[in-house]
């Protein structure tokens, strides 16, 4: 249960984050929020291929997390999502 609402949070703040540094404004709300940095960060954990769950914080994870929801963002954009 704690492992699910770590997901949640971690989702949440990576999505804020990556909604903060896109250019321009992105229109949606919290859950659609938290599911951008959960996809996020399974992108970036693919493109990485580093597989490891639970290897604690890592900084470069975090900010590849971001990386990864940000590129989301703007493929939901091209296929006229967002």
């Amino acid at each position: 249960m704690i492992n699910i609402v770590s997901i949640v949070l971690s989702g949440l703040v990576i999505g804020i984050l990556a909604r903060f540094f896109y250019p321009g404004a992105v229109h949606m709300g919290w859950v659609l929020t938290i599911g951008l940095g959960i996809a996020g960060s399974l992108l970036a954990g693919l493109v990485t291929a580093r597989g490891k769950l639970g290897q604690g914080f890592h900084m470069a994870g975090w900010i590849a997390s971001i990386v990864g929801a940000m590129v989301l963002i703007f493929a939901a954009r091209l296929l006229g999502l967002g």
